[in-house]
């Protein structure tokens, strides 16, 4: 598997970051941006923690170098809002804004589909996604769209996801949000995040994100490969950034690595399917050796990764550091996909949410 992949901090461009630029995005008035608040559900925050994080994601999205008041629509996903929280977030967008009620139990990947249906195709021929627990860029949402207006054939654009640029933060990006070239086009990724994306109308419309029963995070892996399978592919946009928090706390950060390594397990036979020979395609059925291999392969990608992702370079004992972390996360991840690989998984693992308030 390791001779299919290779990360793609070596597209065109990756490291060729600049000061932020404004500029004009012409589709902006025929685009939607979905929110979604699914990772702001967990833990034992207070409903005012929840709504200060919210806020302040808002207030993010509204201080773009291309306004929430350019865009056809603005929709937000959420469990239960008060009506003087909706007021005080609409008038924080300076825009009405549609909110969409969701059950306790809708999956972080429903509630994007969710607020996908929400969106008026009279009005909208995009559709962006965006989550409440990333920060973007001022310039995020003008380099996301960009691509739009030197090659309106594409059909989706990716940005970068990042978590902070601190050394544990640098080491978890190379495990989480690494992005591999596509064969399809050049500057092409053959995956995504679903916090940084967007995607023509008919395209998501067409595919969507399908259920993966005790999946946690890996929904946006397999509609990527998906695509790619079917001839779509996903323009890759590094200017597009975004930080995505880590959890609130340090049992909870465990937590997500535990979960991450489970999801490998799912993960697999979509991962087999696409890039190994048929001669190989019994891993997708091995229980836990075909998603160690995997994490294995991760590991080796993840520490060619470092200091390739547009993160400030670590350097000298900071970078043996660095390695050391992706090691020991890897570890705990290995764990994980072990258990699951023996019967030990859990049933809706989307719908299980980690706390990432913005303090």
């Amino acid at each position: 598997m390791a001779s299919a992949l290779r990360p793609t901090a070596q597209l065109p461009g990756d490291h060729d970051v600049t000061g932020i630029r404004t500029m004009s995005t012409p589709i902006a008035p025929r685009c939607a941006l979905v929110l979604e608040t699914n990772n702001l559900r967990g833990g034992d925050a207070a409903h005012n923690a929840v709504l200060e994080s919210l806020q302040r994601a808002v207030a993010a999205l509204a201080a773009q170098t291309v306004p929430l008041t350019a865009l056809a629509q603005l929709i937000v996903t959420h469990d239960g809002l008060s009506e003087t929280a909706c007021a005080a977030l609409s008038g924080i967008a300076g825009r009405p804004v549609t909110f969409v009620r969701i059950a306790p139990t809708t999956g972080y990947y429903e509630a994007k589909n969710s607020g996908f249906a929400a969106t008026d195709p009279a009005l909208c021929d995009y559709v962006i996604f965006a989550d409440a627990d990333c920060l973007p860029a001022a310039d995020w949402l003008a380099e996301l769209l960009l691509p739009f207006s030197t090659q309106p054939q594409l059909a989706a654009v990716a940005g970068r996801t990042s978590y902070a640029a601190t050394l544990v933060g640098t080491a978890l990006t190379t495990l989480d949000f690494m992005y591999f070239p596509s064969p399809l086009q050049p500057q092409a990724t053959r995956n995504f995040y679903a916090n940084n994306v967007v995607f023509r109308r008919e395209i998501f419309a067409a595919h969507a994100y399908q259920p993966l029963d005790g999946v946690y995070r890996a929904h946006c892996q397999v509609l990527g490969l998906h695509l790619q399978a079917c001839g779509i592919a996903v323009h890759y946009a590094p200017r597009a950034h975004t930080v995505h928090k880590l959890p609130d706390t340090r049992g909870e950060a465990l937590q997500l690595r535990w979960w991450r390594g489970q999801d490998t397990l799912g993960l697999t036979p979509h991962l087999v399917k696409a890039y190994l020979p048929a001669s190989l395609h019994w891993l997708a059925r091995s229980g836990p050796v075909g998603p160690l291999c995997v994490l294995a392969s991760r590991l080796w990608f993840s520490a060619r990764a470092l200091n390739t992702q547009d993160l400030p370079p670590v350097r000298g004992l900071r970078r043996g550091a660095a390695l050391a972390l992706i090691a020991a996360f890897s570890a705990v991840d290995m764990l994980g996909s072990l258990a699951a690989g023996l019967g030990w998984r859990r049933r809706r693992a989307d719908a299980q949410a980690l706390s990432y308030h913005h303090s």
